[in-house]
């Protein structure tokens, strides 16, 4: 038998598409029709809203934790045919990339394992997905596999 053990009140305006809980379970992320992304500290059984990110000029259909040896990095896909990532320092957060090379809405994204690099694979409805890597020389990569 499955039990709640928390709810939360995001303040999303439309309809939630994705959830996610970081490595730690410590933080939530929530992505929305809204076209935005929330962040939550989640502690002790309480919720508070850390961050409203917003970059999207469509709905934002997933989000996705980088692993934390990393540091504090999310990414977000969205209708717009965008994918961005966000990075937290200094208590706040940035846009630190955006891939607009996709022609159709962007689906889905994942990080790869931790131990093959800062490497994030994007789905699009164009068919394509796209492989994003920061590389030794600090620049994002992207290669566009259709």
């Amino acid at each position: 038998m499955v039990t709640v053990q928390s709810t939360v009140d995001t303040g999303h305006e439309d309809m939630i598409h994705d959830a996610q809980m970081d490595f730690y379970g410590t933080r939530l992320a929530t992505c929305s029709s809204d076209r935005s992304v929330k962040i939550f500290d989640v502690r002790d059984g309480t919720q508070t809203l850390s961050a409203d990110l917003r970059g999207h000029e469509g709905p934002v259909w997933q989000v996705a934790w980088a692993h934390p040896r990393f540091g504090n990095i999310l990414a977000s896909c969205s209708y717009d045919r965008r994918v961005i990532i966000w990075q937290e320092g200094g208590g706040q957060w940035t846009k630190i990339y955006e891939y607009t090379n996709h022609d159709s809405s962007v689906n889905s994204v994942q990080w790869a394992p931790h131990d093959f690099g800062l490497i994030l694979v994007c789905g699009s409805s164009d068919g394509a997905i796209s492989v994003l890597t920061y590389s030794a020389n600090n620049q994002w990569e992207s290669e566009k596999i259709n």
